[in-house]
């Protein structure tokens, strides 16, 4: 009897067996409709899981309300500190116009000088501690709120474990 002849060159030509790669699909993949029995899926819990989303979205909220607080006093105590360096470039001009030797008036140049970078480091100081003060708290909230969801997998993993 003769053979029938193929209408497709397969010499050199690996096809995959794709009755295989269906049995292999149907063992790993044959199970996950029972996962969904009822509309429900026993080893994921939708309700925590939106709830740990509502609650991540409060920490972040927390969050940038604090950042944005301390970039308002940051501002403000900014504001306050050119309107006190006005008020001392008045002063010193005064005191520098007034009559006097030009020694004098270069010992209180100096002077002056001293006292402005000084309160210039002093204000950098107040500042930098402002910014890392609302930069820690801010930081802080977002921390916690890392730590908490740890736990939350933690519990649901020993949830779904039998509470092992």
């Amino acid at each position: 009897m003769a053979k029938a002849q193929n209408s497709f060159e397969t010499s050199g030509v690996k096809f995959p067996d794709f009755s295989q790669l269906y049995a292999d699909y149907n063992r790993y993949f044959g199970d996950f409709s029972k996962l969904w029995q009822n509309g429900k899926a026993p080893m994921f819990d939708v309700e925590g899981f939106v709830a740990s989303q509502r609650k991540n979205v409060e920490a972040l909220t927390a969050a940038n309300q604090l950042a944005f607080e301390g970039v308002q006093a940051l501002v403000r105590r900014q504001a306050e500190i050119v309107r006190e360096n006005v008020e001392g470039l008045t002063k010193i001009t005064r005191e520098l116009t007034a009559a006097g030797s030009p020694e004098d008036k270069l010992v209180k140049q100096t002077q002056l000088a001293k006292e402005a970078f000084e309160n210039a480091l002093g204000h950098v100081r107040e500042l930098t501690g402002l910014v890392q003060k609302s930069s820690s708290q801010a930081v802080e909230v977002l921390s916690k709120r890392v730590a908490d969801n740890l736990d939350e997998v933690k519990a649901a993993i020993s949830k779904a474990n039998g509470g092992k």
